[in-house]
């Protein structure tokens, strides 16, 4: 009998085959790619000289900033959270977009934008390199608190 051969996958790699230390910057460029999409109304209003929405902007990127900062972190409930506002607001965004097309170019920018939330939460979800590093965060905040 010959020995059974060694695994060739890397023992970092996981489930995802992939190295979970790939993910770290895709996973950082998609978090700063939501923050961007979320935060852009409410700068373009205060360029723009706009200041009565101020202060739900400020909470709102308060907010964004401290979820995805969570996320980062490794808090599986602000993944949830994340992926499910990002396609609930890219559906909305998007279907407003796409009947505002026909005022002008700023519906499509609109429409532009819910479809950058689609693709970002879905990123989140279904890019092997991501779930690979988020996963491995996920394992390391749940082993420091056992």
């Amino acid at each position: 009998m010959s020995p059974s051969p060694l695994p060739t996958t890397p023992p970092d790699s996981g489930r995802w085959d992939v190295p979970a230390e790939a993910g770290r910057w895709p996973t950082l460029a998609v978090l700063l790619g939501l923050y961007a999409v979320s935060v852009t109304p409410s700068l373009g209003a205060l360029l723009h000289g706009q200041t009565a929405h101020l202060a739900s902007g400020t909470v709102t990127a308060c907010g964004t900033a401290l979820l995805l900062g969570l996320l980062w972190r490794g808090h599986v409930w602000a993944w949830r959270v994340t992926v499910g506002l990002s396609m609930v607001a890219g559906l909305l965004v998007f279907v407003v977009g796409m009947l505002a097309t026909t005022a002008g170019p700023t519906g499509w920018v609109v429409t532009g934008a819910g479809l950058a939330y689609l693709l970002l939460g879905t990123a989140l979800v279904g890019t092997p390199v991501i779930r690979a590093f988020l996963d491995r965060r996920w394992a390391e905040r749940a082993g420091r608190h056992r």
